[in-house]
């Protein structure tokens, strides 16, 4: 993976999807990539636009959600592009779901009722509504997959003090009420999604993406109720199509597997697919952008100079 180069550039990081630049001790540049993972696995083809999407879908609910709780975004000085405070992360990500779907449901539907210590009542059919929305944190694995945990052993294992757990609960739910508001004025169903946070000094700040077809689910809701009603697939926007499309595909991750083969059709399939769903989410119209990494430096060195960075 190539890397930028940026005026007082101290650390690069490649994700499964996104570069991360350290300036200084203080701040991030964050570069939203086309790379798409499933199953932890970067898929070998980029999508187009789709780092664009990203970004702009998290520009965009972190300026909607910034009266809940304060947020590490300073800047979007292209298509593509955050900058933002450099926090100190808590390892562990707060994921809050509406609907018993995904991961909930293949536990509930195996016969468990407990999920990260939590309890799910009886009588749910697959994507339908919790009672109230229930957190069910996951550890975040520098490699491999997250794990499942519960509140008790999160403040038990110190990764989380029980002060701020209680500020993370209620800054997760409160977040997560707001994009249900967001989701339901577009006609769709937030039902499920993920929030990273961490620290500078005693303050806790909402971190990386927020509410995308990454790290979130949504549901249409027109004719949601009939669907339920008559035990018909539910219909997503998400990233949940390409994980079925490579279900299908017989690749899950595992070990011997490999990557079916991706072809142009289906890469632009992909990419119309996060176009429509930036559209749905934010209600904008989409203007694709494709910065050089010439032009990407440029207005990221003149992003940092204005908020004094440099």
């Amino acid at each position: 993976m190539k890397s930028l180069q940026f005026p007082k550039q101290t650390n690069v990081y490649h994700g499964k999807v996104r570069d991360v630049y350290s300036i200084g001790q203080d701040w991030l540049v964050m570069v939203a990539s086309n790379r798409i993972s499933a199953f932890d696995v970067i898929l070998p083809k980029p999508i187009p636009y789709k780092g664009q999407v990203l970004n702009q879908i998290a520009a965009f609910m972190l300026e909607a959600t910034k009266d809940i709780c304060p947020n590490w975004l300073v800047a979007v000085p292209a298509a593509n592009v955050s900058i933002g405070k450099k926090c100190i992360p808590f390892k562990i990500e707060m994921v809050v779901r509406g609907n018993v779907v995904g991961h909930a449901w293949r536990t509930y539907h195996s016969g468990q009722r407990t999920l990260c210590g939590v309890t799910m009542p009886e009588g749910l059919k697959e994507n339908d509504f919790f009672p109230t929305p229930i957190i069910t944190p996951s550890t975040k694995a520098a490699e491999g997959h997250d794990e499942d945990i519960s509140k008790e052993e999160i403040i038990r294992q110190g990764l989380v003090s029980e002060q701020d757990w209680e500020i993370l609960e209620k800054y997760a739910l409160q977040l997560f009420a707001r994009g249900k508001e967001i989701a339901a004025a577009q006609g769709l169903i937030l039902a499920d999604t993920k929030y990273e946070f961490g620290k500078i000094g005693d303050t806790i700040y909402l971190m990386d993406e927020v509410h995308t077809p990454d790290s979130s689910r949504y549901f249409y809701a027109d004719g949601f109720e009939e669907r339920q009603a008559t035990g018909e697939k539910q219909k997503q926007l998400s990233k949940e199509f390409v994980r079925e499309w490579l279900i299908a595909n017989h690749f899950m991750g595992k070990e011997g597997q490999s990557v079916p083969e991706m072809s142009d059709e289906w890469i632009d399939t992909i990419s119309k697919r996060y176009i429509e769903l930036f559209e749905k989410v934010t209600g904008k119209n989409f203007i694709p952008e494709q910065p050089s990494d010439d032009a990407i430096v440029s207005l990221v060195t003149a992003a940092l100079e204005e908020i004094g960075a440099l």
